[in-house]
């Protein structure tokens, strides 16, 4: 980090806060209520063992969040945008705390002035934007070495075997530059990596701690986290992904003929033992004739996730990031999220029924 947030006065931090309700209010007139949140957290990781290692590690977190709700009439709906990493104070720039502001602003005034998504089966084209929601809950849970030990996943005993389209490879990497959920090393003191877990629509291996690889026969991932030194270490993501294709993404859209885009995710519940889901969606158009068309509103994304996965038929040359804290055994963890512009040609999308 250039700039250690510890030395940053207290009023520049506030500053930031009512740049953001400043720039969301002036965006649009029907923006009700804006919610700013600054989140600082430094941590001296030590790690020593009865093995005889002894390794450190010094973690930032930094993250400013907007939450607005806007209000047409007795129409009320909500925008977020966060922007988080691992750097230093230098990350909030003037120009990025007035885009994540925009766009918390500009998602609300969008939603509460779109029509209600309808509900049926269509082909369904999830932009690099939408976020990684879809596969940090549908996948990633899933692929941790402790779930699959107790036969709790989908994924469980199906290493080699394809469990996606072959257009698909999934990667936790802990080492990419600046991200939420990167670090030096695990909380087991093995040094973090870059993991393959599904290449091409095989599976490779698992997410994993120490106890858990040699259980499972697989080598250590780096994957042993926790929230504080209060909490034992477990099996948990870090930046999960699906590595970019070669689909031009605005072909992609083309392609479609009737369907929806994603724009962003919301959050889900997923059950990693069936791997079905249901995810909201907090940004989202319809596509006509290869062009979005109108905004939509009160849609959701339900399906299975090895079964959406092998569905898959383009991916995106993009690559779109998104950041949050993980919740698992009580315990939270900052990761991020990331994808490229996918379709699929069949999902189910609850919404009004007409």
């Amino acid at each position: 980090m250039r700039i250690d947030p510890r030395s940053v006065p207290i009023e520049r931090k506030a500053a930031l806060l009512r740049r953001v309700d400043e720039v969301a209010r002036a965006l649009d007139p029907r923006i009700h209520q804006v919610t700013a949140t600054y989140s600082e957290s430094v941590q001296d990781v030590r790690v020593a063992n009865s093995e005889g290692l002894h390794r450190s590690d010094l973690r930032t977190q930094l993250g400013i969040m907007a939450l607005c709700v806007a209000k047409d009439g007795e129409v009320l709906e909500s925008g977020f945008e966060a922007l988080r990493g691992t750097d230093g104070f230098e990350i909030f720039t003037a120009d990025a705390v007035d885009d994540l502001a925009r766009t918390a602003a500009k998602r609300a005034a969008q939603n509460v002035g779109a029509v209600a998504a309808p509900a049926g089966t269509f082909t369904v084209v999830l932009s690099s934007s939408a976020g990684g929601t879809l596969i940090h809950e549908s996948v990633g849970h899933g692929l941790e070495a402790d779930l699959n030990l107790k036969a709790l996943s989908v994924y469980s005993g199906r290493i080699g075997q394809k469990v996606a389209s072959e257009l698909i490879t999934v990667v936790d990497d802990g080492t990419v530059p600046g991200k939420r959920g990167s670090q030096a090393m695990d909380d087991e003191g093995t040094p973090t990596q870059r993991t393959v877990l599904i290449e091409r629509g095989v599976l490779r291996t698992y997410m994993s701690d120490r106890k858990h690889a040699a259980k499972l026969g697989i080598e250590r991932s780096g994957n042993a986290r926790r929230e504080s030194y209060r909490h034992l270490p477990i099996c948990r993501m870090r930046n999960t992904m699906i590595v970019p294709g070669a689909s031009d993404p605005a072909e992609i859209v083309r392609s479609v003929k009737d369907g929806i885009l994603v724009a962003k995710m919301g959050g889900g519940q997923v059950d990693v033992v069936s791997g079905n889901f249901a995810f909201e969606i907090s940004e989202c158009y319809r596509i006509r004739d290869g062009k979005i068309a109108e905004p939509l509103r009160g849609a959701t994304l339900v399906g299975q996730g090895p079964k959406l996965m092998s569905e898959i038929d383009m991916v995106g040359s993009d690559l779109g990031w998104s950041t949050g804290t993980c919740g698992k055994d009580g315990q939270g963890a900052p990761v991020a999220d990331a994808q490229p512009t996918i379709r699929i040609p069949s999902v189910v999308v609850g919404g009004k029924v007409t």
